[in-house]
């Protein structure tokens, strides 16, 4: 009688170094990674009143507070274009990168449970926390395009490029978030100092002024600035105004890579580790 095959077994050996960052790991569990973004997104509108009327009015209440105070009363410039429209259009993106960090940096940590359970590539973790806040960029941008029509404006052949500027405002929350979220596991106040982080890098950013109030001698360091080339760059795709120098979305793609690479390093080499501290 023939015998039956032995079991086929898998080894698993823990990473070292800094250089194994095993992408297609991530590739391979696509699957998994979508999963995990239709659970974040679904989890977030269960049980609510709204639904999907909270994608935008988070942007909406704070364009119209903008307005009022720096629009109407400090008789901020906006590039040409009307305040109330200005602002929305840059409030949009940075909508996404705040909470795509802020989804990012808790994934660990939310997902506690499943971690310490099975074995998967955790990349897949705050990589879907991103992806399920894409639909709220869709449906803010999706409110913008009427409101330009109120205001007078309407999207150009531009508007074809604002999904260029969005990924790479993906790529910085990824890179964030890849340094964010085993740190947070670590260490739980950092949670708190994401928060207060965002609220800095925010002014730091061509949000709610427009980027020609920046002085031109300080414009190369401001431009290190990965967000400054992004954000702008959506607005100039949008309305057509206040577009960023060839230097800032230069700088805004070397920073952002360097600090993805950075980020998935980082988070390779503690990878292993999660399941015993968190």
């Amino acid at each position: 009688m023939p015998q039956d095959a032995p079991p086929a077994h898998t080894v698993m050996v823990p990473v070292r170094g800094w250089v194994s960052l095993r992408l297609g790991d991530v590739w391979r569990a696509r699957e998994l990674l979508l999963i995990f973004a239709w659970r974040d997104l679904s989890a977030r509108y269960r049980q609510t009143v709204l639904g999907v009327i909270w994608a935008v009015l988070q942007p909406v209440t704070m364009t119209v507070v903008f307005t009022l105070f720096l629009g109407r009363l400090a008789k901020l410039p906006s590039d040409g274009a009307p305040y109330a429209v200005f602002a929305l259009s840059g409030l949009i993106p940075w909508a996404l990168l705040s909470n795509a960090v802020g989804a990012g940096s808790e994934s660990l940590l939310s997902s506690g449970g499943v971690i310490t359970k099975v074995h998967f590539p955790r990349l897949v973790l705050p990589l879907g926390a991103i992806a399920a806040w894409l639909s709220d960029l869709l449906i803010a941008t999706a409110v913008l395009i009427p409101v330009m029509f109120v205001y007078g404006l309407a999207p150009t052949w531009t508007a074809l490029l604002a999904p260029v500027f969005a990924l790479g405002i993906v790529l910085v929350a990824a890179g964030a978030s890849l340094l964010l979220a085993p740190l947070n596991v670590a260490y739980r106040d950092v949670r708190y100092l994401t928060v207060m982080l965002l609220q800095l890098w925010m002014f730091a950013t061509p949000v709610v002024y427009p980027l020609s109030k920046v002085p031109a001698d300080l414009r190369w360091l401001y431009g290190l600035n990965p967000m400054v080339g992004f954000e702008a760059g959506f607005r100039w795709a949008m309305l057509g105004a206040g577009g960023p120098t060839s230097r800032d979305l230069l700088s805004a793609i070397v920073v952002t890579l360097a600090g993805l690479l950075a980020g998935l390093a980082y988070f390779r080499r503690v990878e292993h580790r999660l399941a015993d501290v968190i």
